[in-house]
């Protein structure tokens, strides 16, 4: 075991420059009267993560503390914060109450004990999860969400023919959300066979990149459209979830009229746009930027006992062994979701 509810010092996972991430000793953090102390259960290595690593950090905070998506219960609670007790289990909001909880603020939830700041002002910051939850499932609430606002920019709906970029843990958490919304024609197109065939097992079409002519696939998919006489696919959303150039190039070269285009992955490099093709094409192009109120629809949805996450649940590790669990992270043809056992 890692750290005591007594204990002093505590674990917690820093970036301190590229490349260069460590499991830091730090004094146990001290609840102040609007915070709430989380003793952290799990907690999943995101895409993000693994960005912060290859920069160096994000921010001004230096070195950075590390992770996001938990799940935990209460240890402590501030006495202004009166919608939680001890015991509560609960996930957490890393970005509600002004916290950027492991996105470049000053806490992480890498580590036994997490402070999480400003509850008593913001309630959404600690949310309390119902029983029957298990904590696999609790700890795939944050991803979810940023999946779920996905769908919900884009405005997908039951009916809609949609293709995914990218079958990542948030592609997949994607598709995982427009099943759930009723959405059955639905592609994703990714490099790795392996997690084209997690994709598969959650009733997702899946397509190789690069194997064939995606268009043409699209089309026995989907049906055919026609732009100025040339036929392209009826597909109505595409969901780019790579951040790549050439994906967001290929989209906008494919669509139909009138497709909505949601960019869900982060973009590193500048992509230039054909304001002309949008014109020609009329296409809805919306950025999705993490969450804003899904935690509760999240909740509910994993609740109902519709989603299934075991296809992309790969991989656990203790902390004490996060930097075996980083490695095994960057391998896409391994790994897909890798969660962090905090307490050991």
């Amino acid at each position: 075991i890692l750290a005591k509810a007594n204990s002093m010092t505590i674990p917690l996972v820093r970036v301190h420059g590229v490349d260069d991430v460590r499991l830091d000793n730090i004094d146990k953090p001290t609840t102040a009267p609007g915070d709430v102390l989380i003793e952290v259960s799990l907690c999943g290595i995101c895409g993000s993560d693994l960005g912060y690593i290859g920069m160096g950090g994000l921010g001004m905070t230096h070195p950075m503390p590390l992770g996001h998506e938990l799940v935990g219960s209460v240890a402590e609670v501030g006495e202004r914060v009166s919608h939680l007790q001890i015991g509560d289990r609960v996930v957490v909001n890393p970005m509600a109450g002004g916290n950027s909880i492991g996105n470049g603020g000053t806490e992480g939830a890498f580590t036994p004990y997490l402070l999480v700041r400003n509850v008593a002002a913001d309630e959404r910051a600690v949310i309390k999860i119902p029983d029957g939850l298990s904590v696999d499932q609790a700890a795939m609430v944050e991803p979810l969400s940023v999946a779920l606002h996905g769908c919900r920019q884009g405005n997908a709906k039951a009916g809609d023919k949609v293709v995914i970029f990218g079958a990542g843990p948030i592609g997949l958490c994607v598709a995982l959300c427009l099943n759930y919304l009723g959405v059955e024609r639905l592609v994703i197109v990714d490099q790795s066979s392996h997690r084209l065939a997690a994709a598969e097992s959650i009733g997702a079409v899946p397509f190789k990149a690069g194997s064939n002519d995606l268009g043409e696939f699209l089309i026995q998919q989907h049906g055919q459209s026609e732009l100025m006489g040339m036929p392209v696919p009826s597909s109505d959303i595409y969901i780019d979830a790579t951040g790549a150039k050439p994906v967001f190039e290929q989209i906008m070269n494919t669509a139909k009229t009138g497709a909505r285009v949601v960019v869900l992955g982060l973009h590193k490099q500048s992509v230039p746009l054909d304001l002309a093709n949008v014109l020609l094409r009329e296409l809805n192009i919306v950025g999705s930027m993490a969450y804003s109120d899904e935690f509760p629809a999240v909740i509910e949805m994993l609740t109902s006992g519709k989603i299934d996450l075991q296809p992309i649940i790969s991989h656990r590790f203790p902390l004490s062994q996060f930097s075996e669990a980083i490695a095994q992270a960057s391998e896409p043809d391994e790994a897909i979701k890798v969660l962090i056992d905090c307490q050991c």
